[in-house]
């Protein structure tokens, strides 16, 4: 047994020195500095300012870098641009500059950071051995006068340039991390009324105008429309919104496959297949064809795997599982919510399917709101 060491009382800790303290402090937590090798044992050599430069010039990088990426935020053009038209070099370009500008921001922070570890803080090693035991007011004092020391011996304190550069740097990339994150959250998601985003779909229309299915073949400017005898019997497929109007619109041909609540899938029962239908929503379907929104009502991945022996529906993400025979509700997994389901039918003078209105409840997560 190594024989107990004498703890000073408060009196003596308030007369003792911070070099004191860290000494007292280190021996009583059984730390033993091995080796402790200034970098620049005399202060202000030409080689310390130059080391000093390089650090500041990273977070300087860093500032610089920053306020570019609040510019590009606020200040480039992010509407929309079809290809090959006035502004759709500098909108293609908004979000590889957000990238280029916050990665380029993070990277000269961290560069910044390790190169000040390296270059300028003492070489030191120290051990210690390891133990469990309460706080004491000697173990605080002794914990904070060796903080205070860490703080002193960094040189910091002399070398204006870093910290100043460090602060700005620190400063920048905060408010841009802050406007990154509250950015989405200026505009108001219900100021349209009834016509908001979250209440209103690609499938919604004006005017009485005829909304088609129409699948995806890869070319966005390609229609092609679905009819009823396209899908087997136990068959599926995704298909989106399309109007007549929007035919040589490339803006919202595009649009159409790409707007996010746009996905539905389109499903065709086996025949003589017992289904339950949701209350209110009895005519829905058109014969065997039912149609569901494909965005899952957990957390806004796609349900994309379908089982027609059991009719499940699968989200791959969290493996919600929906019950196509029963008003797609969820049986499995987070989910607490059914699938939204399109009124579709049949329109007599072309043969293609088309929605007969938009969902009555927003598609989705279920956290978002409802009207109900």
């Amino acid at each position: 047994m190594s024989e107990q060491q004498h703890t000073p009382g408060e009196a003596e800790l308030a007369e003792m020195s911070r070099d004191e303290l860290v000494a007292a402090g280190l021996e009583a937590d059984h730390v033993v500095i091995a080796k402790r090798v200034e970098r620049f044992p005399v202060p202000g050599t030409r080689a310390e300012k130059r080391a000093v430069r390089g650090v500041a010039a990273w977070f300087a990088v860093t500032a610089i870098s920053g306020l570019a990426f609040l510019a590009v935020y606020v200040l480039w053009p992010n509407e929309y641009r079809t290809p090959d038209t006035p502004g759709s070099f500098w909108y293609d370009l908004y979000t590889p500059m957000l990238g280029l500008t916050l990665g380029l921001s993070v990277f000269a922070l961290g560069i910044g950071v390790i190169a000040y570890a390296k270059k300028l803080l003492p070489d030191e090693t120290a051990v210690q051995q390891r133990h469990a035991e309460g706080s004491t007011e000697f173990d605080k004092q002794t914990t904070a006068a060796i903080l205070a020391d860490s703080g002193a011996t960094s040189g910091l304190a002399r070398r204006k340039l870093i910290t100043r550069s460090a602060g700005a740097a620190a400063g920048v990339f905060g408010l841009g991390v802050g406007v990154f994150a509250l950015g989405g959250l200026v505009k108001n998601p219900w100021g349209k009324g009834d016509k908001s985003d979250l209440l209103v779909t690609g499938w919604a229309t004006e005017n009485g105008e005829k909304v088609f299915l129409r699948r995806d073949v890869g070319d966005p400017l390609k229609v092609s429309l679905v009819r009823p005898e396209d899908l087997d019997a136990g068959g599926f497929e995704t298909v989106f919104p399309f109007k007549k109007s929007e035919e040589h619109d490339e803006h919202a041909l595009i649009k159409g496959v790409r707007r996010s609540d746009s996905p539905v899938m389109l499903i065709r029962l086996r025949p003589g297949q017992k289904v339950v239908k949701r209350k209110g929503q009895e005519d829905f379907n058109y014969g065997d064809y039912y149609a569901y929104s494909k965005i899952c009502t957990h957390l806004g991945c796609p349900t994309s795997l379908f089982e027609q022996q059991t009719g499940r529906l699968l989200c791959p993400c969290h493996q919600s599982q929906f019950d196509v025979f029963t008003y797609a509700k969820p049986i499995f997994g987070p989910a607490t919510r059914s699938l939204p389901q399109l009124p579709i039918t049949v329109d007599p003078e072309t043969g293609y399917l088309i929605a007969r209105g938009d969902f009555i409840e927003p598609i989705g997560p279920g956290y978002w709101e409802r009207k109900s």
